[in-house]
């Protein structure tokens, strides 16, 4: 593939190393030097590429959407903090015809965890004396808090169970990012966790949502790149 790299940070090094080592090409790297141009100039670059992935900025997200729409090149958007401009980024992705994937956490193991966590909390809600909580953990320079993780299992455990589930968030040192799920009742305590060792998973994970997004159309989750993974 011919990639654009949207954010030079640790995870767009990490992708541009994997990238590079599975013989990849990394034909554009735009960074935070970049910000001053116009959507109009940021497409034109872009043309040509096959895939653009995004680990920049959540205030960044719209602009670099629709650059890459405009140039008819396909986004991984791996960045976190623009749920709440969901609904302008699909409007934006359907006006032009453009392809986008995008994930609160682009780990295969938490994939994984996701579709645990959704099972426990079913089974969960047929017992009423357990309470659901979620605990996160990441590094002291991740600015969004609750993480698109915790939000995320929220969402799918609230399908099951009833009730607020609280999230508590703490940002210190060099942690990955790690995530609990906890069930406690008055007689004990069952807990999940997924406990990142390095950001690799997650830049794994938006490369293998860059060959997956390759000719297709419209917008996609994560999630739907690993039901086919687990399909196979």
């Amino acid at each position: 593939m011919k990639l654009a790299l949207i954010g030079y940070g640790a995870m767009g090094k990490l992708v541009a190393n994997l990238a590079s080592a599975a013989g990849d090409e990394i034909g554009l790297t735009i960074t935070s030097r970049d910000s001053s141009e116009t959507i109009e100039q940021l497409s034109e670059q872009l043309r040509g590429h096959d895939v653009a992935i995004d680990f920049s900025t959540g205030a960044a997200v719209t602009r670099n959407v629709e650059a890459c729409a405009r140039a008819a090149v396909a986004l991984v958007e791996g960045t976190t903090g623009w749920h709440d401009k969901q609904d302008e980024v699909r409007r934006i992705v359907a006006e032009y015809d453009g392809s986008l994937v995008y994930g609160a956490n682009f780990s295969i193991g938490v994939n994984v965890f996701y579709r645990i966590v959704t099972h426990a909390a079913k089974l969960i809600s047929e017992i009423d004396q357990y309470d659901a909580f979620i605990e996160e953990e990441h590094h002291s320079r991740k600015r969004d808090a609750p993480s698109g993780t915790a939000l995320e299992l929220k969402k799918l455990m609230t399908k099951h169970i009833s009730g607020d589930i609280p999230i508590a968030s703490l940002r210190a040192g060099h942690i990955p990012g790690t995530h609990r799920v906890g069930f406690d009742s008055p007689a004990d305590q069952i807990t999940l966790i997924h406990m990142a060792r390095s950001r690799e998973g997650f830049a794994a994970g938006a490369l293998l949502a860059a060959r997956w997004i390759v000719g297709r159309k419209g917008v996609f989750e994560f999630s739907e790149v690993i039901d086919e993974m687990l399909m196979k």
